[in-house]
């Protein structure tokens, strides 16, 4: 009974103390954590605590699970559309390459189609130019020959004037006059 007499906030301010006496007793600390600690575990055990703990366990497991899923199939998708859209870019690189290979090719046909008018006008022009020299060419020697014609006739007709006298012209015109005949029958 001693150890009735010692006021109990000293055993629970003294572990010291409560160690001493035996250990199945009220006066014991250790006794009675132990036995609450029992009460308790029980208590928890009677409301089903751990099987309520594990269901939200399971439940905020599950829940984590779907998260995953769906975050796994986001992610697949998204690469999915990663990979759509890289197709489409490379796809789109290779018409753009295909347009601009299209345009060089028409613009080089184009160049050399511009290239081959030019120098089929170029080559009019210098025909022309030529018939235009040739014909003035012609003109010249024409212009100059009837010039030398007139000249010769005027210069002829000067010399004929002196050196004719009127017998001798009307014998020329009567030689003149049959050779016209012989040639017109």
């Amino acid at each position: 009974m001693r150890y009735l007499s010692i006021p109990l906030f000293l055993l629970t301010a003294s572990p010291a103390l409560a160690a001493t006496g035996p250990f199945i007793s009220l006066a014991n600390t250790n006794f009675i954590v132990t036995l609450a600690f029992i009460v308790f575990v029980g208590i928890l055990m009677y409301m089903k605590v751990p099987s309520k703990i594990g269901a939200m366990l399971d439940a905020r497991a599950d829940s984590i699970r779907a998260d995953l899923d769906e975050a796994r199939s986001l992610r697949e998708e998204a690469q999915t559309l990663l990979a759509s859209y890289e197709r489409k870019q490379r796809e789109m690189l290779e018409q753009a390459d295909r347009i601009v290979t299209n345009a060089r090719a028409d613009a080089e046909r184009a160049a050399q189609t511009s290239k081959d008018e030019i120098a089929a006008s170029i080559a009019r022009r210098l025909a022309g130019a030529e018939e235009q020299l040739e014909s003035a060419r012609a003109a010249a020697v024409k212009d100059v020959q009837n010039r030398a014609v007139t000249v010769a006739v005027a210069a002829a007709k000067d010399v004929i004037a002196r050196q004719m006298d009127a017998g001798r012209a009307s014998a020329l015109i009567d030689e003149s006059i049959a050779t016209v005949k012989d040639k017109i029958h």
